[in-house]
């Protein structure tokens, strides 16, 4: 998961130098940093980033105070003051030795044209909470498997962030530049501020880059926002599959909004103890409550989905506590043990790992290390079309690794088949909206806006829970429906495949020759995860329209007819997905309605539909009754008349006939 905020002067940089670098507690006034970080007992901040060689700075090397406050507090050099005195003592002006020491545009140029500079971006890392769980109540090894895996995940996404994301601008953004990397100072911190465990890392990102020729510009900002969501879902998706290999794990969703994506936990982690990590989600259930009754009250209707978001987050905002005094994480991991078994006992406390495990392997031997990557692009096309009607490739490829997360429940996965995936969702299930103009610059690739042609879900109504009212289905449930109809579809066509060339019905195309030693290599690596690709190419498209990795079932001799193909990949599929969410929902859409509470609820919609067309036909019978002619159908009436001889222009003036 991965939430960024923006790092500015005045009060915005002080909140970041006085409290996120001491563990999110407050710093005492005049006291040094490196003394705060060791009084707190939180390791200190780190330097990260491919841009650091620009600076001279090393990368793990530990943040210093003035060096930060100089970074990213002034932009200017990390070494400033020295530089600064060396050119004052080889004869410069006091200002001409400052502006050789400040990256790009100066902080003071920005704010006389009434502007607020923007110093950098804080991205902020953290698993998901049976993860944190798992690391808090651990013992030392599955702490230390949790702790790396979320460094790497970190690092995994700064470097894609630096490779696929980041770029520089000058000229009022009109030039672009990609830069060798970024600038990056990171924090780990242990707890949150009730003090309850909650492991992850702050990433605060100078809005400063260096071109090939040495002069410093800003980042493009703007595009950073808009991958966060790509960002976090590399995050999540690395950081649990490594767990997940490492010790043997593997997830399940957990609903933690009716409607909305479910959250894929470490499976066997009791909710019990999910809720005792997150303290504040009681405080903000009931700070949104009395949120939305006020806004029923002020605009009369219920917020829609958009407008519940936006509710949330200022009810997160009511809520939140005050600082908190940081403590050493050998403390910490002390109470957070004594809480958890004095709230649920020893045993649950000393079986967790094992409990996980158990429930692991009843998963992980019903789910394989495949990836159908055919019905992953019908699957994530569909759900982004539905959710979003226009779409760039950054929404595709995010969706693709919710895929990948939901689908593999755990298991490693080939590297880049999120890219593939993303990749074949736009070119076989997406059009293309944006159209480059004559004379203007070409859009980048991930500028593209692109739609699909999917059937549209209707909306329907959900009957509410505990006392509250019946709420439309979210965009993501209707996405839901989109893609399993979608998918089943494919999967009758796949059962069934045409007669081609009079070839049988029950025979695959082998490949081209050339290509068949790939098919063997697949075969002899049958213990590596595969991507499966069931679309059918002509001879020439097999080596430039095939799948990256595997293109078949791994430990089997002969090729499967369609019909079998079918059945193996709908078993996987299955086993992959939940049997129920929650309220008796499913993930068939078929078996939705058998709940009885939306029996209830068809019952009365066929009964009002069948009242209102019996109303209709006896309105229309009054109206014949009154008017034996009554109303002719405009197209058969001018049918008629253009049979009559004669017929011509001007004679049927009057008579109600419209040009």
């Amino acid at each position: 998961m991965l939430s960024v905020a923006k790092i500015q002067r005045r009060n915005a940089w002080q909140y970041f130098l006085r409290g996120v670098v001491v563990g999110d507690g407050r710093r005492p006034v005049g006291r040094s940093l490196k003394d705060a970080q060791e009084e707190a007992g939180i390791p200190p901040g780190v330097w990260m980033g491919r841009g650091l060689a620009g600076l001279g700075l090393t990368a793990g090397a530990v943040v210093g105070e003035r060096e930060l406050e100089l970074l990213l507090g002034e932009l200017r050099h990390p070494d400033a003051d020295r530089i600064e005195r060396e050119l004052l003592a080889g004869g410069d002006d006091p200002v001409s030795a400052r502006l050789a020491t400040v990256l790009g545009q100066p902080v003071e140029d920005i704010e006389q044209r009434d502007l607020v500079p923007l110093l950098g971006l804080e991205f902020v890392f953290r698993p998901q909470a049976s993860l944190v769980v798992l690391w808090a109540l651990g013992d030392d090894r599955t702490r230390e498997v949790i702790e790396r895996a979320h460094a790497r995940a970190v690092a995994r996404v700064l470097e894609w962030l630096e490779d696929e994301v980041a770029e520089i601008r000058w000229a009022s953004g009109r030039k672009r530049a990609k830069p060798p990397g970024l600038v990056v100072a990171a924090f780990r911190h242990f707890d949150n501020r009730d003090g309850f465990p909650l492991l992850h890392h702050h990433l605060l990102l100078l809005n400063r880059a260096q071109r090939s020729d040495g002069t410093w510009y800003a980042l493009d900002t703007v595009r950073l926002y808009q991958h966060a969501v790509a960002a976090g879902t590399l995050y999540t998706l690395a950081m649990t599959t490594e767990v997940c290999e490492e010790l043997g794990l593997a997830t399940v969703p957990r609903e933690v909004t009716p409607g909305l994506r479910p959250v894929m936990e470490i499976a066997g982690v009791p909710a019990e103890l999910i809720e005792w990590k997150s303290t504040r989600r009681e405080r903000i259930e009931d700070a949104l409550e009395a949120i939305t009754d006020q806004y029923v009250k002020e605009y009369g209707r219920l917020p829609d989905e958009r407008a519940r978001h936006n509710l949330g987050w200022w009810a997160a905002q009511d809520t939140r506590p005050d600082k908190k005094t940081p403590r050493p994480l050998e403390q910490l991991l002390a109470w957070w043990r004594a809480s958890a078994i004095l709230n649920f006992g020893q045993q649950m406390i000393a079986g967790l790992l094992e409990r996980c495990r158990t429930a692991a392997a009843v998963i992980r031997a019903r789910v394989r290390p495949l990836v159908d990557t055919a019905l992953a692009a019908v699957d994530v096309a569909a759900v982004v079309y539905t959710v979003r009607n226009a779409f760039a490739r950054r929404h595709v490829l995010a969706e693709a690794r919710r895929h990948l997360l939901e689908t593999l429940r755990g298991r490693a996965f080939p590297p880049r088949v999120d890219d593939y995936i993303a990749d074949q969702a736009l070119a076989r299930h997406s059009r293309q909206l944006t159209v480059p103009q004559e004379g203007r610059r070409t859009p980048a690739p991930d500028q593209i806006t692109y739609t699909a042609d999917f059937p549209w879900p209707a909306r329907w109504f959900i009957a509410g829970t505990d006392g509250k009212p019946p709420r439309s289905a979210t965009r993501y449930e209707r996405a839901q429906v989109a893609s399993l109809a979608l998918r089943n579809a494919i999967r009758t066509a796949r059962t069934n495949p045409p007669v081609r060339d009079g070839a049988p019905a029950a025979t695959t195309p082998p490949p081209p020759a050339g290509d068949r030693h790939h098919h063997d290599d697949d075969r002899a690596a049958a213990d590596r995860p595969h991507a499966v690709d069931h679309h059918h190419h002509h001879h020439d498209d097999w080596a430039s329209a095939g799948p990256p990795h595997a293109v078949d079932h791994p430990g089997r001799d002969t090729l499967l007819t369609p019909a079998q193909r079918s059945t193996t990949i709908h078993t996987h599929l299955q086993a992959a997905m939940p049997e129920v969410y929650a309220q008796g929902r499913t993930t068939d859409p078929g078996t939705w309605t058998t709940a009885p509470e939306r029996l209830a609820f068809l019952a009365k919609l066929t009964a009002a539909t069948e009242a209102r067309k019996r109303r209709l036909v006896e309105e229309d019978a009054d109206r014949r009754a009154l008017d034996p002619a009554g109303p002719v159908d405009r197209r058969r009436q001018e049918h008629e008349q253009h049979q009559q001889p004669g017929h011509g222009p001007g004679q049927d003036q009057g008579r109600g006939v419209q040009p």
